[in-house]
């Protein structure tokens, strides 16, 4: 049995065995040296086969121990880090001694916190259900596991409030998981994609914060925890969702309500500020006061290019630099964000080839966008920037009244898995209105939409 393990894992270089010879007993010891720890089978297995003793299966003193039935659970034990055990070539026993390859318990690195808490979830699955575990210390938290990959063999959970969650919501997240078909699942993200296929907007939402995760499993929704991954899924998803923060529940209430009004209007100036300067440029001067028009002709004058175009091209920069400073060491991020920002800049400026305005308007746009952390809506607004811009050089104001329709419809004809994504405006609840824009006081509750109208 031990050569048709080893035979099945390709005879690779890091699956190691050995053979132990006792009086009545003929025991194998298999595992994958680059997952186990090895002091753990020094200390639980090598150890305690050495005795005399001739009860195996009780002298091994590790937590974890399995009784195992056949060749693939077998192999599918020995690479999530157990030592796998043969007695006499017929009885497989599974010890766990995985070696503990994941970074510590640390800050979160996107979702950045002032008043709330400091931890976030890091890459190894069970400390991720530790940290929610520690927050709801509740019997009707249930976790479910299943695997998914059918090369990488990624273990997935999906966690949800039992006497909470709809039970309608928590069989379509389930059939939906079932029909991913993916040869590997590495992070979260690829089943975030599986699963929202059909339109430009988030319609599943993620985080790195488990006091996030905490808010939307006592709201009745459903999370997905991937082995291997630092963030967790959040399923439903709706639009406003975007517009909140975990430490939007630590401040007072109008603090959070001015926050969260300027987070809309980020929204708004990142995709309609510069369609909205093309419009007002080229068809509708009249729109804005003379002397700020003159102002901008005489800046325009000396560029050689139509408005068009040097938007365009200064959209592009400033993407550009935006994904340099991303993937360049943080080392060097600040020197290229100057070299980039100012110098190119101001060069350009000086050189009559793009106009200060023009700087300006894409400036505000990008950075506004800065609001958004996850690159789901960053993305949303990249594309619904350049439609709007398109449409405000081909036909002015009214194309941008075109933009705004189509982005409304959009948002208004979207689901996310049988849920309106405009909730709580439409279908209009007027008791959860309290905790949407304008954060006010009142009794905190669940989500009407998804729990029945449940009160916490």
């Amino acid at each position: 049995m031990k050569e048709e393990i080893i035979k099945k894992c390709n005879y690779s270089e890091d699956i190691l065995s050995r053979t132990i010879n006792k009086k009545y007993y003929i025991i194998d010891i298999i595992f994958c040296e680059t997952l186990v720890n090895s002091s753990d089978i020094e200390k639980y297995i090598l150890k305690p086969l050495n005795t005399n003793q001739l009860d195996i299966e009780n002298i091994i003193t590790s937590g974890t121990i399995k009784i195992i039935d056949n060749i693939e659970n077998t192999i599918k034990e020995l690479f999530q880090g157990s030592t796998i055990i043969i007695i006499n070539n017929k009885k497989i026993i599974s010890i766990e001694t995985k070696a503990c390859l994941d970074r510590s318990i640390g800050e979160s690195e996107i979702e950045g916190s002032i008043t709330g808490p400091k931890d976030s979830f890091n890459e190894n699955f069970n400390t991720n259900i530790g940290l929610i575990r520690k927050r709801i210390r509740n019997n009707n938290l249930t976790l479910k596991t299943i695997t998914l990959g059918n090369e990488s063999k990624t273990k997935i959970g999906i966690m949800y409030m039992n006497n909470i969650v709809d039970k309608d919501l928590l069989k379509k997240v389930m059939q939906k998981i079932a029909t991913i078909n993916n040869d590997i699942i590495i992070d979260g993200s690829y089943i975030k994609e599986e699963l929202s296929k059909r339109s430009l907007f988030p319609e599943v939402n993620q985080t790195e914060r488990p006091d996030l995760i905490t808010f939307a499993l006592l709201e009745g929704k459903v999370t997905i925890i991937v082995d291997n991954s630092p963030t967790v899924l959040i399923i439903p998803t709706f639009f406003i969702d975007f517009f909140h923060t975990a430490d939007d529940y630590y401040q007072k209430n109008i603090n959070v309500s001015f926050t969260r009004i300027l987070r809309l209007l980020a929204f708004i100036i990142a995709i309609f500020l510069p369609g909205y300067y093309i419009s007002i440029t080229t068809h509708n001067p009249t729109s804005i006061p003379s002397n700020l028009l003159l102002k901008l002709i005489d800046q325009h004058n000396i560029v050689p290019f139509p408005a068009f175009f040097e938007l365009l091209i200064m959209t592009i920069a400033f993407e550009i630099l935006r994904e340099s400073d991303i993937r360049i060491p943080n080392k060097i991020g600040s020197s290229a964000s100057i070299l980039g920002g100012l110098i190119l800049g101001d060069a350009a400026v000086s050189a009559g080839i793009i106009s200060p305005i023009m700087i300006i308007v894409v400036a505000l746009s990008t950075i506004a966008s800065f609001v958004f952390s996850y690159n789901s809506i960053v993305n949303l607004i990249r594309y619904y920037r350049l439609l709007i811009l398109l449409l405000g050089t081909l036909f002015g104001l009214f194309g941008l009244f075109i933009g705004f329709s189509l982005l409304i419809s959009n948002i208004s004809s979207i689901t996310s898995f049988g849920y309106t994504y405009t909730y709580p405006f439409v279908p209009f609840i007027k008791e959860d209105l309290n905790d949407s824009i304008i954060k006010t006081k009142g009794n905190k509750k669940r989500n009407p939409l998804l729990t029945k109208k449940r009160i916490r």
